[in-house]
């Protein structure tokens, strides 16, 4: 078979944009172990990994070996075959969320073809993502049952209980971007904010905060990591699992991070656009476009990723576990509410206005 130009453009440019993606992902997700390792021991007064490789730099490759090398133990009593699918049905959603999110904004030329920093770009972009992501939890409870263990299933149904009570208010907490956007597509959104001339947080900062503590706990972090809380569950969910079982556990936590700080980044701060993106005098800001301008839409997007990130690291540093009823209560007595106010304001300002803002 021949590669005519229109076989190139549907399906070789995006099967290269996908390896890609999962490639630079995973190792995002390697050096995001260190790097909060490294952060939490700054916080703590401490050294953090140094060892192996300069400053610890090789530090995720060894861990990587280690995992892929240490004995993969199927406990006797356990339900095989739903233990092992578990890892690869968390795993799966987590990076498959990726397909939606825009890099940067500037188209590129590659022998002859146009091609988008972003996999595709669909209508319904950020309904695409809340219904990907939420299928993860499926991989927790059939993790936590399929065990034949009372700590891993506890910290199934902590999991359950905690992503029922905390995606409501994380799906409503966007809602208000949508009607001041006036499109579900992630790219849209972010050209809704460069046309208003302002990034979504500010008119947002409550839907941000609903979003950031809510998206904090359905990625099943500290303060809010009582699925697997070890005082409490020994691990939680992954407590009998070891080698690459244990690990695809642990990437699709990491990544999902990544996930929930793009989606902030994108909604909230504007994506690829630099600060002030319609004040000429900054243009300075653009310092990559002397290379491509989809550099510099690349750099704004992974500093503000970052920046999320380096939040929920902190929060893990400084904050104490919440017990499960202050859990309970704050999803339910206190997002919920918040969320619902910040539709129903938004809603009131936007037909105040005329129409969307940014439409």
């Amino acid at each position: 078979m021949s590669l005519t130009p229109e076989l190139i453009e549907i399906a070789v440019i995006p099967a290269i944009k996908v390896l890609v993606v999962l490639g630079v992902l995973s190792l995002a997700v390697a050096y995001l172990v260190l790097l909060e390792r490294k952060v939490i021991a700054f916080m703590q007064v401490r050294l953090g990994p140094r060892r192996v490789g300069p400053s610890g730099l090789l530090q995720p490759i060894a861990d990587g070996l280690k995992l892929f090398l240490k004995e993969d133990i199927v406990p006797t009593r356990a339900d095989k075959w739903v233990f092992i699918l578990a890892p690869i049905v968390t795993i799966i959603p987590a990076f498959v969320a990726f397909a939606v999110i825009p890099f940067s904004g500037q188209p590129f030329q590659v022998f002859g073809h146009t091609v988008t920093p972003w996999i595709t770009d669909v209508n319904i972009g950020i309904l695409y993502i809340l219904s990907i992501t939420s299928l993860g939890i499926f991989g927790l409870i059939m993790g936590g049952w399929a065990s034949n263990s009372k700590y891993p299933l506890l910290g199934a149904l902590r999991s359950a209980a905690q992503m029922i009570s905390y995606e409501v208010p994380l799906a409503l907490s966007i809602i208000g971007v949508l009607m001041l956007a006036g499109t579900a597509s992630m790219v849209g959104i972010v050209e809704a904010q460069k046309r208003a001339g302002w990034w979504f947080f500010a008119p947002q900062i409550v839907g941000l905060f609903v979003y950031y503590v809510s998206g904090v706990a359905e990625t099943n972090r500290a303060p809010f990591d009582l699925p697997e809380a070890e005082t409490e569950l020994v691990a939680g969910f992954h407590t009998e699992y070891s080698g690459m079982k244990f690990a695809f556990f642990f990437l699709a936590e990491y990544a999902n991070m990544i996930v929930v700080a793009s989606i902030a980044a994108t909604l909230f701060f504007g994506g690829w656009l630099r600060p002030f993106p319609n004040v000429a005098a900054l243009g300075w800001l653009n310092f990559l476009d002397f290379i491509h301008p989809v550099w510099s839409g690349f750099f704004w997007f992974s500093t503000k990723v970052f920046l999320v990130i380096f939040v929920y690291l902190w929060l893990r540093a400084t904050f104490p576990r919440y017990r499960y009823d202050q859990l309970m209560s704050l999803g339910w007595k206190v997002m919920l509410p918040l969320s619902l106010a910040n539709v129903i304001i938004t809603g009131v300002v936007v037909l105040w206005l005329g129409g969307a803002p940014g439409a």
